[in-house]
């Protein structure tokens, strides 16, 4: 096995890995990623993603009539309800309550233990909170794990053309961004807020597939997914 090359880690997880129909397999497989991680001495910040549900919760609200605030406050909830999840299942590595600020979690990062996140702002995607944490924590490797393996000329889901790119530049994803939406609920692979602290502070990261194998490969430097470059 070729060693860990990160101490720390912040790993932003897809709200599509918490499907309750399925019991806690597709969490387990995580939960026991963060372990392994942790008993090789690296640190993991993982930020819970609302993914599917929280989209729905959203649309229904809007439906409602809620403003585009209330509808992000939305979002956060389900994130955090999901964060908890995975709290409950790292028992003692975990740090026990999920962090309400930056602030706070960064606080609680320096107790070593795992730290699992879900939103904190309005307006601030589960991105970019990753990208905050990993930017506070000073962590050596940011991992957005998504429902697509990486970053493509167009969207893969979609598009049966479209090729995936083994690095981009981060202006040229802002740009592709720039051709979609940021209302509430619609930051599926970054947002333009993530990228610019990513860019501001020259953080390492790897856009990969949602899966815990994948997500190892990358803090072992392997080439998996999608790197960002300047």
């Amino acid at each position: 096995m070729r060693p860990i090359l990160v101490k720390r880690v912040v790993i932003k997880l897809s709200g599509s890995i918490f499907r309750p129909e399925e019991g806690a397999k597709p969490i387990t497989t995580i939960i026991n990623l963060l372990k392994d991680l942790h008993s090789r001495g690296v640190q993991s910040i993982v930020v819970a993603g609302g993914g599917i549900s929280a989209r729905r919760y959203i649309a229904v609200a809007r439906s409602l009539g809620a403003d585009e605030s209330s509808l992000d406050g939305i979002g956060i909830d389900v994130a955090k309800l999901k964060a908890k999840l995975l709290v409950s299942g790292l028992g003692d590595l975990v740090h026990p309550r999920v962090p309400e600020s930056l602030d706070d979690a960064a606080q609680a990062a320096e107790g070593g233990r795992i730290v699992v996140a879900g939103g904190f702002h309005p307006g601030q995607s589960t991105n970019a909170v990753a990208a905050l944490l990993a930017e506070k924590t000073r962590a050596d490797l940011f991992i957005n794990a998504t429902d697509v393996d990486g970053v493509y000329t167009s969207d893969p889901r979609t598009h049966k053309t479209a090729r995936k790119l083994s690095k981009v530049k981060i202006g040229e994803l802002t740009s592709m961004l720039l051709e979609g939406g940021m209302e509430a609920g619609g930051y599926d692979l970054m947002d333009l807020v993530a990228l610019k602290i990513i860019a501001r502070s020259k953080i390492k990261t790897r856009l990969v597939k949602c899966d815990a194998g994948v997500i190892e490969d990358a803090t072992q430097g392997k080439a998996v997914g999608t790197l960002l470059v300047s």
